[in-house]
């Protein structure tokens, strides 16, 4: 978005700002926030904000539990549905001790690590998020219900969510983000927002804010959203499809009609190489082992161009659409871990100058255990991997990386 903290003073004194809301989240991808008054932006913006991080999962101690948010001008937006009293806009923080130094157990400072060692070897990263979640109706003993029966690209009067993901794409355009494409996908009262591709950090961001306003306007028009991997056990799962892009020399390295060139190779056996040791960081949740190996959800790590049940795909696009597609990740992830190890491993790939194993171009769902490098089929085998994973301590810090296994 490009804004600086000038930008942010003057549209908070021309606009009749109320409230600032910062943003940041816990190392389990759950958004947090406090609220200030504008009076105390200069001070945000120049200290910071105080809080207790040994009240926020994943973080510190009570013995050394002070941190500072100080948010990132970049990052700020209107919040559209809490505009009636007053505006009210959001910023992403960036998190600090108080001695001034970064919070090693930021998502963003992680990240931000990753996108510095890509930078050094010449590598500008694009990422794009194909987001899946459900659209609930609540009972009134408190139970939920799947809001229609639609199917795949269903249309009025199967499909029941349109007029929700219609607001849904016209506030996050309110907020800055560039929602391209919406529709009904497999599962009952199952939808889909895909958003513009970005820089890294900034899809991560996206991410974020976009669960925030699925959810909050679900719920302003009486529905439940759910981002769960597998919130309906017979059904498809919420998946989160990653779209990455690589540029170097002004040229994306995905960008061919043939032979994928080298790095691109290497770039996706590196991946392969390391999903098994960050399954546990690209699929958090018990539930989503079950939706793995089935609607379109890989269970091994092969690669193909167009081949859905593939890992990592090669899609057939044009121009700047070209690119690779992860497919295991879901939707329940914390985008900056997740995208972090992702990088990192393809960039490993690149360094060591990986052999890319051969392109499978048969229907991975039938295909035998063991013909294929099968990725954990339980959240303990997966976090277990991810113990024992120097690449994962190297990529976040092993503090990082324990205190997310832990739980």
């Amino acid at each position: 978005m490009g804004f600086t903290q000038r930008d942010v003073a003057e549209f908070v004194r021309e606009n009749d700002v109320k409230f600032i809301r910062l943003a940041f989240c816990d190392l389990f991808g759950e958004l947090k926030n406090i609220s200030i008054l504008p009076d105390q932006l200069e001070k945000a913006f120049k200290y910071g904000v105080a809080f207790d991080a040994s009240a926020v999962k994943g973080f510190l101690g009570v013995d050394r539990s002070d941190l500072f948010l100080r948010p990132d001008p970049s990052t700020m937006s209107v919040v559209p549905w809490r505009s009636m009293s007053g505006v009210v806009i959001r910023m992403i923080c960036d998190i600090y001790y108080p001695d001034g130094t970064p919070f090693q157990g930021s998502g963003r400072y992680v990240l931000d690590k990753v996108k510095r060692r890509a930078a050094g070897m010449g590598y500008g990263c694009n990422f794009g998020a194909e987001c899946e979640f459900y659209l609930f109706r609540e009972r009134e003993d408190g139970s939920t219900e799947p809001l229609d029966n639609g199917g795949y690209f269903d249309v009025f009067p199967k499909d029941r969510g349109e007029n929700v993901r219609r607001e849904i794409c016209v506030t996050l355009e309110q907020m800055g983000l560039r929602p391209e494409r919406s529709h009904h996908e497999h599962g009952p009262g199952q939808n889909e927002v895909d958003f513009r591709y970005d820089g890294v950090m900034e899809t991560a961001d996206n991410i974020v804010t976009f669960r925030w306003v699925v959810a909050s306007v679900a719920r302003n028009n009486g529905l439940v959203a759910s981002f769960e991997p597998k919130p309906v056990p017979s059904e498809s799962g919420n998946g989160l499809h990653v779209n990455i892009s690589l540029v170097k020399d002004g040229v994306n390295i995905f960008d061919t009609d043939g032979e994928l060139r080298r790095d691109a190779q290497s770039f996706i056996a590196g991946i392969l190489g390391r999903i098994g040791e960050i399954c546990a960081f690209t699929n958090p949740k018990e539930s989503s082992y079950a939706r793995l190996g089935a609607c379109e959800a890989p269970r091994f790590a092969t690669w193909s161009r167009g081949n859905r049940s593939q890992l990592v795909r090669v899609p057939f696009a044009y121009g700047d659409s070209k690119r690779i597609e992860v497919r295991n990740p879901d939707a329940a992830v914390n985008p900056y871990l997740a995208f972090a190890l992702l990088l990192n491993a393809g960039l490993e790939g690149i360094e060591n100058d990986e052999e890319l194993p051969p392109e499978c171009n048969e229907n991975a769902y039938l295909a035998p255990e063991g013909k294929y490098p099968s990725l954990p089929s339980t959240l303990a085998e997966a976090k277990a991997l991810a113990a024992n994973s120097k690449f994962v301590a190297d990529t976040l810090g092993a503090d990082v990386a324990a205190a997310f296994l832990k739980d």
